[in-house]
């Protein structure tokens, strides 16, 4: 045969070539995991609107704020109520519930009124709002937030209600957060937007800093009220007071403070030595007037901002099968945590000033 009609051998792939190749295999792998990463959530998601079968029973119906004996919470079981304001007989938190067709991320409620912080579904991404409800469940203002929702407050009488957001991170476990607390007059509509720009007093000195965060109002009246303040890599409980625009410390290594209804004790999350960073907290109660320090027999972590149920009960959020649970436990460090209620979150109970 003639060398040249001999049969060429397939050269070697330049490594322009070869680098092409890779890049295409790449991205049709990284093609497939996004779609395989999509179907699954989208599955979740549908799984989560199907009602399961080990979960309470729900039904649509009316729910108002001001009806006595009643709690309601943020219903968190599977299916098609999922997130909905829902509301049981206080008297049988595990009992049947009914259903408002209000969706809530956070919620409280008091003196016949409720805040409602929404997230609001949009194209590329969600935004976020807090809405004020009458007792019937209408919307009586609402206003944008600037990020995620994660605290809400009613004052007793249910004038004035606060809210807190994540601007930036989203867990209060580290140091890389900011947030954002604003307090509504429901009445004029006044909104103090920021409490930072509120004159804060730490260990009776004036105090400016950058880093200074607020969060977790409770109320003690349409003025005064505890919240956390966070500064110099150490967390504090204040005493704020709207009239006057004043936040001054008065207790140490408190984060999300709930006072209690005879507003002689402070519930709250405290850091304790020994735990994990990604669950640093147990549930103590404080006495005011005495500063004396009380642990709950609660020994889990507990993210949460407690909710007094009376005077001698506090109720609070644990995780569970649909996403959080309620339980309950003393106040004075007695007896043992107990299973309220499962896939709730976020309790409030009528009438006005049993819980705050």
């Amino acid at each position: 045969m003639n060398a040249l009609h001999a049969p060429r051998t397939p050269r070697a792939l330049s490594s322009t070539a070869r680098r092409l190749l890779v890049l295409a295999v790449a991205l049709l792998l990284l093609g497939g995991v996004a779609v395989a990463a999509t179907l699954h959530a989208a599955g979740r998601a549908a799984e989560k609107d199907r009602t399961r079968a080990d979960g309470p029973p729900v039904r649509q119906g009316r729910v108002v704020l001001d009806e006595p004996g009643r709690v309601v919470f943020r219903n968190m079981a599977w299916g098609p109520h999922r997130d909905e304001l829902t509301s049981v007989p206080a008297g049988d938190p595990a009992g049947p519930r009914t259903a408002s067709g209000v969706h809530c991320l956070r919620f409280h409620t008091a003196g016949g009124t409720g805040i409602c912080l929404q997230a609001v579904r949009g194209g590329l991404r969600d935004s976020y709002r807090a809405v004020v409800l009458d007792a019937r469940l209408r919307e009586t203002r609402h206003y944008g937030l600037a990020g995620i929702p994660t605290r809400a407050r009613v004052s007793p009488s249910g004038r004035t209600v606060a809210w807190t957001v994540f601007v930036s991170g989203d867990s209060y476990a580290g140091s890389n957060f900011s947030t954002r607390t604003s307090v509504l007059d429901t009445r004029t509509g006044e909104l103090d937007r920021n409490l930072e720009d509120y004159r804060l007093t730490v260990d009776g000195q004036p105090h400016r800093a950058a880093d200074v965060n607020v969060w977790g109002v409770t109320f003690a009246d349409d003025t005064r009220f505890y919240a956390t303040v966070a500064t110099g890599g150490r967390t504090h409980l204040v005493r704020g007071d709207r009239t006057a625009k004043t936040l001054e410390t008065l207790h140490t290594n408190v984060e999300c403070p709930s006072l209690s209804p005879d507003g002689t004790r402070v519930a709250y999350k405290k850091r304790v030595e020994d735990a994990s960073s990604d669950a640093p907290w147990r549930l103590y109660v404080l006495d005011l007037r005495t500063q004396r320090e009380t642990p709950t027999a609660e020994h889990r972590n507990v993210d949460d901002q407690a909710v007094w149920r009376d005077d001698g009960t506090l109720l609070y959020a644990l995780p569970g099968d649909f996403g959080s649970d309620l339980w309950a436990v003393p106040a004075d460090g007695s007896g043992r945590p107990r299973l309220l209620t499962k896939a709730a979150l976020a309790p409030a109970f009528t009438p006005a000033g049993t819980a705050r």
